[in-house]
């Protein structure tokens, strides 16, 4: 047999027949994981605020069978509710709930700047959208004894001073909520993990930036120390394919840390480099 060929055959097979739920999956991140959810046999709805560019994203990966759009605001118990209701509907079954859901807040790295109406929108949408997410899986999850509950997290769960308060402190509450769950539902035969990427290039870093995909990448290649790598949103989304396949199966309460090196064996810039420059000029109070 050609191993080339036996090689090639088995890819589709590492989420064949799993229904998963992706939330801020029509853009970035999220529709990178999409892509590879289905192109290896998984049922995929997207869940999403971006209405159209949601439905466009399900027109271009398959038919209403393979991936289906479902408008979710994380923030919305109801939402989050209708969105696991809906896979288990349509599908059955909810094998893996990927919280990726996320918003950075202002870019002002100071703690005078960061407004507490900010810092408060930071938690609900990244902290409380992903506990909803989690309780509403677990809640389908737990009577099937199995599954996988993944987060987006990021590097500013690890590194500190280069992210602003809000976010960087929301991003360490997700970690914390992960390690408790995954603690909680592992004896449920359910894994639950976290992915924290360090910078990569989506229109969410563009559009925060207030810039193109183009100058982001210069402007941040520019400032980050030798070593940094700006990754792919595909990047992440292999790294979510692992953490929702079988060959995963041993690893639960995780914080996968993937950043091109960044943070091996090195202190943090602490404010006191290009980053901080950065975050400065494209800052709009």
């Amino acid at each position: 047999m050609d191993k080339r060929s036996s090689s090639t055959a088995s890819i589709p097979e590492r989420l064949q027949g799993k229904v998963a739920i992706i939330t801020g999956g029509a853009s970035g991140i999220g529709a990178a994981t999409a892509k590879l959810f289905v192109q290896n046999g998984a049922k995929v709805i997207v869940a999403d605020i971006k209405d159209s560019r949601g439905q466009s994203l399900c027109k271009a990966l398959g038919t209403n069978d393979t991936v289906s759009y479902v408008h979710c605001d994380v923030t919305s118990d109801s939402d989050v509710k209708n969105a696991v209701d809906t896979a288990v509907s349509r599908y059955g079954k909810l094998d893996i709930m990927y919280n990726n859901a996320g918003i950075l807040g202002d870019l002002d790295l100071t703690i005078q700047g960061c407004s507490n109406e900010t810092f408060r929108r930071v938690f609900e949408v990244n902290v409380y959208g992903a506990f909803l997410g989690a309780k509403h899986a677990a809640r389908v999850m737990i009577p099937a004894k199995a599954g996988i509950i993944l987060f987006t997290a990021s590097i500013a769960s690890v590194v500190a001073g280069e992210a602003p308060h809000a976010y960087a402190a929301s991003k360490h509450a997700v970690v914390g909520l992960m390690k408790n769950l995954s603690a909680e539902l592992g004896p449920y035969g359910i894994r639950v993990n976290c992915i924290s990427p360090g910078a990569v290039l989506t229109p969410f870093a563009s559009n925060s930036m207030k810039m193109d995909s183009r100058l982001t990448e210069k402007m941040v290649g520019m400032v980050m120390s030798k070593g940094m790598v700006l990754m792919d949103p595909e990047e992440v989304g292999n790294a979510a394919l692992f953490l929702s396949s079988d060959e995963s199966k041993s690893v639960n309460g995780l914080n996968f840390v993937i950043e091109g090196g960044f943070n091996n064996g090195k202190a943090s810039m602490s404010l006191t480099s290009g980053m901080k420059d950065l975050m400065k000029l494209f800052y709009k109070k």
